[in-house]
């Protein structure tokens, strides 16, 4: 029967037990289906799926095999603090107990754990439609949309957002439940399963919050009495914005706090503009291939910075809308055309649809302009074509409540109680209708690809008069039959066109790396790691740079445990990114850039960061003519598309100084080169932390002589959240440690906490005094102490960096 049904003027549907349990299995039939596809095809989810998140898990699983949490990361980019990556998974409870229980999965187990994140959303679907009394052909038709629908498929690379995106229907139900019962249990379930959507901290996760919001207070708006509706949920609303809130507070506060010295503190409007849905893209809600978007040749010819000219950052993927022609058919007839998307009970489904689609066009209306300069916290993103995760649940919502009305009262009859609707809502599906095919073949026909189109269209155009003609032939008695076998036609087209296709599947074997490697790059791995063993034995630590060795190589280095200089990331510390300019493609040799502070590989900066060994594609004669030589450098290994290059010695990891010399950090990063100091004794300091050091080290007069310290500095333990130091000394000194200097890093000195100062313009130092003592520097951010830090400057952020966009 049906549970806490909404009011509704028309014909509901009372749910039973078996109504459920049937809906039930024919949605984890589909999603068994369409989960099948990839490994029966030897493919898995490619790009960022395996590039980036892949290794994440990796490495977080391989932390805490070894008792630790992943909190810095030390083979990425020289040290990063993966504790605030809204990428590193590690708040993600669903993947922390993942990595937890198999801490190296096969890539295709990966690839079904983040699909299984669907399950969830699919299921609460079907509880939302049996609260609202619509019919279970409707439900599984919604859930199937969820699943496999638009950027659902199209993106599934991003895993991040699909994790996001796979509690939404399930936060909704919760909270409908809260509100309508008055549930203290409902409302923190609800708050629990928010702050899980929502810790991916992606734009996703901040669309669908807004939109969860926004069912709240659609609920108190349209209650008979909103004042006393309010009234008697604010206990429930109150316990579940404190629950979420404190949930959300520290991983929201370490990613602002990284966020503030990172290469994206925010977006301006210019940039995020450049990820505008283009209007055109709306051609593969009903046709997906109108664009060559499935074809595994590649040659997309529809709306892509080429196609434009260079004017969105768009593509394929992104631009890619396609949930079915049945849904599509039921959107432009019995949505708009019959006037079925007006109707009260659908209204806030409605809202959230077109509210996204204005949303992801971004430049192309007057709307984004303003909620870009006003609305907090959308200048943190760069895409507003990310809204079509929430384009998608609004089609699937309104399509399974267009099955839903056709299976209790049939097809329309395009009347409206207003005549003059009676020609517009006909003529604006018309309408939108021709827009679609017009745009679509004149993209095809200038890139010589209309008869490739012209299939496509005619493909659908068969799909879309079955469906048509179907649901015209059925009777009453039949309408049911014949909505379950179009649900089930549409859950078929959904697996052919959406699951294992070019935009989210590869064949396993390009991403060997994290398999079974070809025998030329296996040898060279197995030569650079029995170095790199031997001379970890002797206490020695050296960095590699890994570049031009393919996509999956990029974040490699933390499954291999290889402290690389370089790596993918969009998220980089600033600083870092300025003195070395690794960039955030290590693909493509092209794109590695060398900014003053590192003009090459024997720059000072480089051997401070104790690179010592680059693994290449190719040969250094081969190299682009923008790469610095490699001059000195032995060639260790070279073999087809691994070459190993030993460079010169480079500074020790950790040393003495007792002398400094103080800098404006931010100054010399803008520098072409640093500041003179010679000598082992002598380090770089900057000028905040000069108020913080006690000794002389030459300090107050910098001509005063300054004898180089006798002693040692012997790492003995090298962690991922800490290192621990042996430091002998006859003097006061200062201990430089060439790791990354990041805030919620302490220092101990004999177990007697020391300031950290920054050092060497990047690094970590501490001072010591004379004698024999052991330093450990650990890495502390949920540290009550560094928590405030952050929340204190990110409270005294300048406010001049933000305000109204100047230039449209």
């Amino acid at each position: 029967m049906t549970r806490s049904a909404l009011p509704s003027p028309h014909p509901r549907h009372a749910w039973t037990a078996r109504d459920f349990w049937l809906a039930l299995a024919a949605v984890m039939l589909f999603w068994a289906a369409a989960a099948a596809v990839w490994p029966l095809t030897g493919a898995v989810v490619p790009w960022d799926s395996k590039n980036h998140f892949y290794p994440m898990l990796r490495y977080l699983g391989a932390a805490l095999a070894n008792g630790e949490l992943p909190l810095w990361n030390p083979y990425h980019f020289a040290g990063h603090p993966s504790v605030a990556d809204p990428q590193s998974l590690l708040f993600t409870p669903t993947m922390l107990f993942f990595a937890w229980l198999d801490p190296s999965p096969s890539m295709e187990l990966f690839d079904a754990v983040v699909f299984a994140h669907l399950i969830p959303g699919a299921v609460a679907t079907l509880l939302l439609f049996r609260r609202r009394g619509w019919h279970p052909v409707g439900a599984v038709a919604a859930a199937m949309v969820f699943v496999l629908g638009g950027s659902a498929s199209a993106r599934l690379q991003h895993t991040g957002m699909i994790i996001s995106y796979g509690f939404v229907p399930l936060a909704w139900w919760l909270l409908e439940e809260a509100l309508a019962h008055r549930s203290y249990a409902f409302g923190l379930a609800f708050a629990v399963v928010a702050a899980v959507m929502t810790v991916g901290r992606d734009q996703v996760a901040f669309l669908c919050g807004l939109s969860l919001i926004g069912v709240a207070v659609h609920a108190i708006l349209t209650a008979p009495a909103p004042l006393s509706y309010l009234r008697a949920r604010i206990g429930v609303l109150a316990a579940m914005g404190v629950v979420g809130g404190a949930l959300l507070a520290v991983p929201s506060l370490l990613t602002m706090q990284f966020l503030m010295t990172s290469t994206r503190p925010s977006f301006g409007y210019g940039a995020a503009i450049m990820g505008s849905l283009p209007p055109s893209s709306f051609a593969t809600a009903l046709f997906a291939d109108v664009f060559g978007s499935l074809r595994w040749t590649y040659d997309y010819w529809g709306p892509d910075w080429q196609s434009m000219d260079g004017n969105t950052w768009t593509d394929r993927a992104v631009n890619y809308l396609f949930a079915g022609t049945l849904p599509a058919v039921l959107i432009l007839w019995h949505g708009i055309a019959g006037g079925r998307l007006a109707a009260r009970e659908v209204r806030y489904p409605v809202i959230v649809l077109a509210a996204a689609i204005l949303y992801a066009l971004g430049r192309y209306t007057p709307v984004f302009a303003p909620i870009f300069d006003h609305f907090p916290g959308v200048d943190l993103y760069r895409r507003p074509a990310d809204a079509t995760f929430v384009i998608n649940i609004g089609l699937a919502l309104t399509a399974g409540y267009l099955v839903h009305r056709y299976v209790m009262e049939g097809a329309p009859r395009l009347r409206s109680t207003l005549p003059a609707l009676r020609v517009a809502l006909p003529a604006l599906a018309v309408a939108g209708l021709g827009g679609i095919l017009f745009v679509s073949y004149a993209y095809a026909a200038k890139a010589h690809h209309l008869p490739d189109a012209l299939r496509d269209g005619l493909i659908g155009t068969g799909i879309a008069l079955a469906a048509v003609a179907a649901m015209l032939w059925a009777g009453p008695r039949r309408r049911a039959l014949a909505a379950a076998g179009l649900v089930a036609l549409l859950g078929a087209e959904l697996v052919w066109r959406n699951a294992g296709n070019s935009l989210n599947a590869e064949p396993a074997g390009r991403y060997a790396v994290f398999q079974q490697l070809p025998p030329e790059q296996l040898q060279g791995l197995t030569l650079l790691k029995a170095e790199l063993d031997a001379r970890h034995a002797k206490g020695e630590h050296p960095r590699v740079e890994i570049l031009g060795l393919g996509g999956a190589w990029q974040n490699a280095s933390m499954v291999l445990g290889l402290e690389d200089t370089i790596g993918y990331n969009p998220l980089r510390l600033a600083d870092y990114e300025r003195a070395v300019g690794p960039g955030e493609n290590a693909a493509d040799p092209n794109l590695r850039q060398f900014p003053g502070l590192f003009r090459g590989y024997r720059s000072r900066l480089a051997s401070l960061l104790g690179l010592e060994y680059l693994v290449l594609d190719r040969p250094a004669d081969r190299l682009p003519k923008h790469f610095p030589q490699l001059t000195g450098a032995k060639l260790l290994y070279g073999s087809g598309q691994m070459w190993i290059y030993r460079l010169d010695p480079a500074k020790p990891r950790a040393y003495l100084a007792t002398r400094l010399v103080p800098v404006d950090s931010e100054s010399v990063l803008d520098q072409d080169e640093l500041p003179e100091f010679e000598g082992s004794e002598t380090a770089l300091v900057d000028r905040d932390s000069v108020p913080k050091i006690t000794g002389e080290f030459g300090l107050k007069d910098p001509a005063a002589p300054v004898v180089a310290a006798k002693g040692t500095a012997t790492i003995l333990a090298y962690r991922r959240n800490v290192v621990t130091v042996e430091v002998e000394t006859d003097r006061d000194s200062v201990l430089v440690l060439h790791d990354i200097f990041y805030p919620g890093w302490q220092a101990r000195v004999d177990g007697a906490r020391r300031p950290i100062l920054r050092t060497n313009l990047l690094f970590r130092g501490v001072e010591v005094p004379a004698g024999k003592h052991v330093v450990e520097f650990k890495f502390r951010p949920l540290s009550v102490g560094n928590l405030m830090a952050a929340a204190s400057e990110l409270l005294t952020r300048n406010d001049d960096e933000t305000g109204e966009t100047a230039v449209r």
